[in-house]
């Protein structure tokens, strides 16, 4: 993972044609400065920082439709700074030596912070090519690209970006030159892509920037537009302090919203360079791309093979008969070995009926963790463990309900035996907290399904009432959401990834009265978040009351709408506030295939909402739950992260105030 940023000053952007601004922001009256950036990046990217600067020109005596009059050249930031005379020598290219002064010099300033987990060498980005190419990428690949289990995947990216023909840029829009040769567009490569990414990415042959994030906005990317107070053109994964602007009420309630920066819409834009023809001054057009994975695209729309059931289906279902092709069958009428990573997982007879499609959803899970915990190399020799010191790469955001349990009983199965697992969990009334509560539960559960793993549950208490500091560093980072729900939840987040807490010595089937506290922090660098498993499985109230008012078809519009707009409300908020402590949140139930397998599951196999909550709210996680042994908590009701938020709404205000 990495924090990664870009500034564009001296370009005239062209935002007329754009579809990009739903309407214009007041003028900020905050001001983001490169070192601003730079120490808000390094949080997130604590291995190293690194920054490069393109420098364009724009030359009259150059006039082929090839070169459009532009010159550029890659340097290291510092060497030259803007509106300076300088000469550039382009080695590389035909034209040779060039000078140029003044007004029609632009430049990119690239800055990249990198928190390693992949690859054998250590690397530093911004990443630059042999062609001038310069990539910085804050992602995962997990599919669609082959990464070696030695390699990096922003190195091997570049070097699939650096095939790719400049035919998808604004200034080649016409038909592909290598049509039939095996190339591939920045946009066709992007769209293959599975995993969480956010990029930014200058194509030198074409003169194209190109940035963007994945289609449900898993990393952050942050977007400040040209004003007339501030011409620049900004991208960076985290808002610095430095620009939340104070001055203001926090939570706006009449949709007026004063902030620097804006979530990007997931997807791929370019921004294509070129000298204008009236007065020379750089110039350049932002352009949205499509996507260019059919699948990808049925993703994005939500459509789900079936939401609406006959009378029959619904009985049938409820009964354990044969539905259509969806099976269903005793639990007990077998006992099923599966073989995954480290362990053999036994699912041991139960009392209830579970649906093949259960079973494919456990399948799609089990291989998202995988790939989530499994593709990555730690850079050992860079993090100095001692040899006495127990190594623990993973840890799960954890409240003792249905889809933490169900994701650290995956990640027991995934996981090399000889680590331990982090259980991170927040309260803010000590242990008498329900998520403590349950939490606590939650592990003497896990104890007994994985009695051999070494459970750690890091209780992580807080006053609400006394995080006035925290809380406006908080500010900085849900920026720009700006409401007291984003903040309370935000704060829950960022303090639950920084570990920092106590554990209590000895194993979980230890008996509370002969356990001491420790201090503790977590040292994991990836951590498993839940999200998504409520959005796609109903497991919000507000699902209850669209199916009371609206039946099926009212509910399957709410979580489509959910899952639609999960980017902007959730993603890139919780990116922001986990990775700020130097951790990369992963989210399984974001995995392309578990979205996948999920919209073929008919939606009253998914959720029945009029049974009881504990029951038929993520009917179908519960199942999974079952398969895994976990029967304690498949029988939980709801209780997410938002149950304490309206109760702590009052000290978040007092604290701000204060």
């Amino acid at each position: 993972m990495c924090g990664i940023a870009l500034i564009v000053s001296g370009i005239r952007i062209d935002l007329s044609s754009s579809i990009l601004l739903q309407s214009p922001n007041p003028e900020p009256l905050v001001a983001v400065s490169v070192d601003d950036l730079k120490a808000a990046l390094r949080r997130r990217g604590p291995d190293s920082l690194g920054s490069k600067k393109v420098i364009l020109q724009y030359n009259k005596n150059l006039s082929s439709v090839e070169d459009r009059g532009l010159v550029s050249v890659v340097i290291e930031d510092g060497e030259v700074e803007n509106g300076e005379s300088f000469l550039l020598n382009f080695s590389n290219r035909k034209a040779g030596n060039y000078t140029q002064v003044g007004n029609s010099v632009g430049d990119l300033l690239f800055i990249g912070a990198a928190l390693q987990l992949r690859g054998l060498n250590s690397i530093i980005q911004p990443f630059v090519d042999s062609s001038g190419n310069v990539l910085i990428y804050n992602g995962e690949i997990f599919g669609g690209i082959h990464v070696d289990s030695d390699m990096n995947d922003g190195e091997v990216l570049l070097q699939t970006l650096g095939k790719c023909c400049s035919c998808g840029s604004n200034g080649h829009a016409g038909a592909c030159s290598v049509a039939g040769q095996g190339c591939s567009s920045v946009p066709d490569v992007l769209s293959t892509i599975k995993g969480p990414w956010a990029i930014i990415y200058w194509q030198e042959s074409s003169r194209t920037l190109w940035f963007g994030r994945d289609a449900f906005g898993r990393r952050s990317l942050l977007v400040h537009w040209p004003t007339v107070k501030d011409s620049r053109f900004l991208l960076s994964s985290v808002s610095p302090f430095s620009s939340v602007d104070r001055s203001s009420d926090f939570e706006v309630e009449n949709g007026t919203n004063h902030n620097f920066w804006e979530e990007l819409s997931c997807g791929m834009y370019s921004l294509s360079m070129d000298a204008s023809k009236l007065d020379g001054y750089l110039a350049g057009e932002v352009k949205k791309h499509e996507w260019g994975n059919a699948m990808l695209m049925e993703l994005i729309k939500w459509e789900r093979v079936s939401f609406d059931p006959k009378l029959e289906e619904l009985h049938g279902s409820s009964n354990g008969i044969l539905v259509g092709q969806h099976l269903m069958y005793p639990a007990s009428s077998d006992i099923m070995t599966f073989e995954s990573g480290y362990n053999s997982t036994m699912i041991w007879p139960y009392q209830t009926m579970v649906s093949l499609p259960a079973h494919n959803v456990l399948g799609a899970l089990r291989k998202s963790v995988m790939l989530r915990t499994s593709q990555h190399k730690m850079v050992e020799a860079a993090r100095c463990y001692s040899r006495q010191e127990e190594h623990v790469p993973v840890a799960v955001l954890f409240s003792g309900g249905l889809d933490s349990m169900i994701l650290a009983a995956l990640l027991d199965e995934c996981l090399d035996p000889s680590y331990g697992i982090d259980l991170l969990n927040v309260s803010f009334d000590g242990q008498s907290a329900p998520d403590r509560i349950s939490a606590k539960a939650g592990v003497k559960e896990l104890g007994r399904i994985a009695p051999l793993r070494r459970w750690k549950l890091v209780e992580i208490d807080s006053d609400l009432s006394k995080l006035t500091l925290e809380m406006k560093h908080v500010m900085s980072l849900i920026n720009p959401a700006n409401t007291y729900m984003d903040l309370n939840i935000g704060i829950a987040l960022w303090l639950a990834a920084s570990g920092d807490g106590w554990i209590s010595e000895g194993t979980s089937n230890n008996s509370d009265e002969n356990q001491q506290r420790l201090r503790y922090k977590s040292k994991a660098r990836i951590v498993l978040v839940g999200s998504g498993a409520d959005e796609q499985c109903a497991g919000y109230g507000r699902h209850r009351t669209k199916y009371r008012c609206g039946g099926w078809h009212g509910l399957n519009e709410e979580m489509k709408l959910d899952m639609q707009r999960i980017w902007k409300r959730n993603m890139g908020r919780d990116d922001r506030c986990i990775a700020d402590n130097g951790k990369e949140a992963r989210f399984p139930f974001l995995d392309e295939d578990v979205i996948r397998v999920l919209l073929d599951i008919p939606l009253w196999e998914v959720a029945k909402l009029d049974q009881p909550s504990g029951t038929g709210d993520k009917k179908i996680l519960r199942e999974v739950a079952q398969m895994l042994g976990l029967h304690e908590a498949a029988v939980l009701p709801k209780r997410a992260i938002q149950v304490w938020v309206t109760l702590s709404c009052f000290y978040i205000k007092s604290a701000l105030h204060a």
